[in-house]
Parts: C-alpha cells; sequence; structure tokens
C-alpha cells in the first residue's frame, strides 16, 4: 500500500511538473524568446515631423475616388495612370506614374478596415478583439494603428504570456514585427491635415524605395505609396512634397472618377 501511494505521489509530481512546463514556463520562455528576436522595426515607434514645411513647385491638382489633393509634379504622364481592380467597375487605386520614373499609388479605403480585418483573419468574433485588445483601441483604425505603433517588444509583458491564446501583447508583437513595410525601419511619423490623422512610413531623407502614407477619418481612409527605386531623382521624394500632397487632401464635393488641374504657387 505505502508502495502505491508513493508511486500515485511521483506520477501526480510528474504531471504536474509537466503541466506547469507546458502551460506557464514553455510560453513565458518563447515570449521572452520572441521580444528579444523580434525584427528591428517592431522597436520602431512614431515621432513628430521634425520638418513641417510644404512644397510650393509648381503641381497639379487631382480628384479621385471622391479626393482631392495636390501633387507638387508636373510631369505626370497621363497615358500611364491605371485605375485598379481592372476586373470590377467599382475603382479605388490608381498608379500614377511620372516622367522621372518615379511612381505614386494612391487608394481610398473603406472606414474601420484594420479593425475588421484582425477578427476575420484571426476567425473571433469582433467582440473577442475587442475584449483583447479593449475598446479604446478597437474604436478606429486610427487608434488601432496607434495602439500598434507604440507597442514594443520592451512592452511585452511576459508573465501573462501563459493567460491566453489571444493574448494582447503577444498580438501585438507579431502584427508589429510582420504588417509594416521595411521603410518603417528609418521611422513612423505622426501626421495630420485639417480632417486627416494618420503616419508615414519611411524617412525621406535616407531615400527608401518605399514610403507609406496612411491617413484616417471616422468616415474614410486614404493610403500613399511613393516608389521611387526609379525615380531619377538623386534626392528623391521630399518631407515637403509629401507635406504638399497631405496638407491638400480632402473630400471633393462631388465624386468625380478623375479630374487633372495645373497648379501654380
Amino acid at each position: 500500500m505505502r508502495l502505491l501511494r508513493r508511486t500515485l505521489i511521483t506520477v501526480v509530481a510528474t504531471v504536474a511538473v509537466v503541466f506547469v512546463g507546458a502551460n506557464w514556463i514553455v510560453p513565458v520562455a518563447l515570449s521572452f524568446y520572441a521580444a528579444k528576436t523580434a525584427p528591428p522595426v517592431a522597436r520602431v515607434v512614431p515621432t513628430d515631423l521634425k520638418d513641417q514645411s510644404v512644397s510650393e513647385s509648381p503641381g497639379t491638382r487631382l480628384s479621385y475616388f471622391g479626393y482631392e489633393f495636390e501633387i507638387p509634379w508636373s510631369d505626370l504622364d497621363e497615358t500611364q495612370t491605371t485605375l485598379y481592380p481592372k476586373d470590377k467597375p467599382e475603382k479605388y487605386k490608381v498608379d500614377l506614374r511620372f516622367r522621372s520614373g518615379l511612381r505614386l499609388v494612391i487608394g481610398a479605403l473603406p472606414p474601420r478596415m484594420w479593425v475588421n480585418d484582425v477578427a476575420k483573419d484571426l476567425n473571433v468574433s469582433p467582440q473577442d478583439i475587442e475584449s483583447t485588445f479593449g475598446r479604446e483601441t478597437m474604436k478606429s483604425d486610427y487608434s488601432f494603428m496607434k495602439a500598434l505603433y507604440e507597442f514594443t517588444p520592451d512592452n511585452v509583458n511576459h508573465w501573462t504570456a501563459w493567460q491566453d491564446a489571444h493574448n494582447r501583447d503577444k498580438l501585438f508583437l507579431i502584427i508589429k514585427s510582420l504588417a509594416p513595410p521595411q521603410a518603417a525601419e528609418t521611422g513612423i511619423f505622426n501626421l495630420q491635415n485639417h480632417t486627416y490623422k494618420g503616419f508615414q512610413l519611411g524617412n525621406p531623407r535616407v531615400r527608401p524605395d518605399r514610403i507609406l502614407v496612411d491617413l484616417y477619418s471616422d468616415k474614410n481612409a486614404a493610403e500613399m505609396i511613393f516608389l521611387q527605386k526609379d525615380y531619377r531623382n538623386a534626392i528623391g521624394v521630399t518631407q515637403p512634397e509629401i507635406n504638399r500632397i497631405v496638407r491638400s487632401l480632402h473630400r471633393a464635393s462631388q465624386d468625380t472618377p478623375a479630374a487633372t488641374q495645373t497648379v501654380n504657387n
């Protein structure tokens, strides 16, 4: 009887050690490892722009998908302009090409796209996502992206890693490590105009091949991608030029499909 009792105690103790190891020690250890090996972009947080100036070069006023904005260049090759998606009548993205080799892709995005897609990608309900990230974080795309970009591996609470399969810090770390483009390693910057708030991913001073700008309001959002790999300007796109587009962006009075007008400042 004593032998049986000792055997049971040994089995129970062994199972307990395995359980603790699998359900607490391993997740915590993996959490530390994930934070330590996170890519550099995961440690970049938004900062305010030092250069708030706006380019006054002669340019072009454009209108697409209900947005109007000014570009500080006058060499747009309209024969190369392409609207997307090509196979659907309703377009929401335009690829603008310039004779200098610069490309600018601008898209109109629906509100709460990120908020809705996160729940869909994780195959969970919006209520579960709100419970994980918090109501304040999930109230808009801007609030979600702000919380995401401000998150770093140093913010991970490793001691709660075992508690929830959809742990907030774990999900933030994964998304922050994978979602931003490589250019975000050179800087993430706060942007805004009278209607929109958002972020610029990429520092023009180091001339990355790609700079991404996302602007959000409660009703809609806009995305701009500056592609300058083939841009034959050694300086590349400048911050004042980006500021010109951001400051001028607004909803058009009428949803005209496209319009072009030369602007001389």
